[in-house]
């Protein structure tokens, strides 16, 4: 029986997602745990894996068409099954789930009463496998006298791009389905682009590009930026937070990662800060269980494991991998698992395992010069740290005023489960262990 490949929920907010890219063609060989497609959701792109072994019969669903959780993308033809008379089952319509399997057009438009749209000649097309690429294309060029100019037959994700990188789609011989235009056709072309003088806007490097004077620029929301948008919004509305902030001096701290780089000098890893704070809250939310918790409005829930997320920012938005077993890992292993998810995160590559589990947030703008600054909780989970930058600070030591490195903290809580007190006892079990590491070990 023919095994349909259907659009997976890869985060717990997604409702839909682009197929970015097929990694297997018509015909090739499958087999379970075996990357098939890259898919964008609302929090990144993430590689698509199939669930069974057999062969790609049928692709349904072309590269960067959005489509809906639980709609078919592709079909495989399971073992003894012969994949062109599945192929053409799913062609003519016949099969499971079919009528739902054409792919979902981001700009579709209702065509004059009697005439067939562009989009719907295409879609007419791709089910027809019999029909050759180019009458495919004179059917979708089929537009009446007078009516409206031609419309280029695009990807939602193609327009983007094109967008994007200043390319002409009209410009464009797509190659594919009924000669519509892909992510690889824009990425030809831009590459085969010549470069064009731009005026001159003062941008520097790290600096986003200026709006010439005069002008203005609208961006739309990425499917991210307004997925972020609506839970910290939703999170800041309803969750009554409140904040405590103390100062930690890491002048011990940075000594000790001084002496263990060195150590390890030879294996080429170098400890970061961020790598000591990390193990110093694996210890101090096991001593303080209410603030390793997650509440769902009804009851709390505290683990004994925990699973830290990291705030990553990437320039289309946020995203928030999460570090799991972290009070089971030396310091050694956190340097490693952490430079391997925040890449793959930069890169969106991760699982959804990698994304979703949450226990605690941190977040971290020391590298920006942030002396102190408050974070929104990532719910269900219940407070987020947000660390800020560690510097030099006249200090008072008895009564003498030194120069220490001191580094700012700031807790956001949920009242409904943290009390203040709570929180405050939190904050001093995580200073005590940064201001003097070997209590980590105790």
């Amino acid at each position: 029986m023919p095994i349909e490949i259907t659009m997976p929920q890869l985060s717990d907010t997604m409702t839909e997602g682009t197929v970015v890219k097929w990694k297997k063609a018509e015909g090739q060989a499958v087999k379970s745990g075996e990357e098939i497609a890259e898919v964008e959701t609302d929090k990144a792109t993430m590689p698509m894996e199939a669930f069974d072994d057999g062969t790609l019969a049928a692709i349904l669903i072309a590269e960067g068409d959005k489509v809906q959780v639980g709609q078919v993308l592709a079909v495989l033809a399971g073992k003894g099954e012969d994949a062109a008379a599945v192929k053409k089952q799913y062609a003519a319509g016949k099969g499971a789930g079919a009528a739902d399997a054409e792919p979902a057009v981001e700009d579709q438009e209702a065509g004059q009463e009697g005439t067939t749209s562009p989009d719907a000649a295409e879609r007419a097309a791709v089910k027809d496998k019999k029909q050759p690429p180019a009458a495919v294309a004179d059917v979708a060029k089929s537009v009446p006298a007078g009516g409206t100019p031609e419309r280029v037959v695009a990807s939602p994700l193609a327009k983007r791009m094109a967008a994007d990188v200043a390319v002409d789609l009209s410009q464009i011989r797509g190659t594919g389905p009924g000669g519509r235009v892909v992510q690889k056709d824009v990425e030809t072309a831009a590459a085969a682009k010549p470069a064009e003088k731009k005026p001159e806007t003062g941008t520097a490097a790290g600096l986003a590009p200026r709006v010439v004077s005069g002008q203005k620029q609208v961006v739309l929301m990425t499917k991210m930026r307004a997925t972020i948008a609506q839970r910290l919004q939703a999170s800041k509305q309803s969750l009554p937070h409140y904040y405590e902030t103390l100062d930690i001096d890491c002048e011990n701290v940075l000594a000790v990662r001084g002496r263990l780089n060195a150590a390890m000098e030879k294996e080429g890893v170098r400890l970061s800060l961020v790598d000591f704070i990390a193990k110093a809250l694996a210890v101090a939310l096991l001593r303080h269980p209410t603030v390793n918790a997650t509440f769902d409005g009804h009851q709390v829930t505290m683990y004994g494991d925990v699973n830290l997320g990291m705030a990553v920012a990437l320039p289309s938005g946020l995203i928030v991998p999460v570090l799991r077993g972290v009070n089971q890992m030396g310091l050694k292993e956190i340097r490693l698992r952490t430079t391997d998810l925040i890449d793959r995160a930069r890169q969106q590559r991760l699982k959804q395992e990698e994304m979703t589990g949450g226990t605690f947030t941190i977040s971290n703008l020391g590298n920006y010069g942030i002396r102190e600054f408050t974070a929104i909780i990532n719910p269900p989970e219940v407070a987020v740290l947000a660390i800020a930058a560690a510097e030099k600070r006249p200090v008072c030591q008895g009564d003498q005023v030194v120069a220490r490195t001191m580094m700012s903290v700031t807790l956001s809580s949920d009242h409904r489960v943290i009390d203040g007190a709570t929180a405050a006892e939190f904050l001093r079990t995580f200073k005590s262990l940064m201001e003097e590491p070997g209590m980590m070990l105790v």
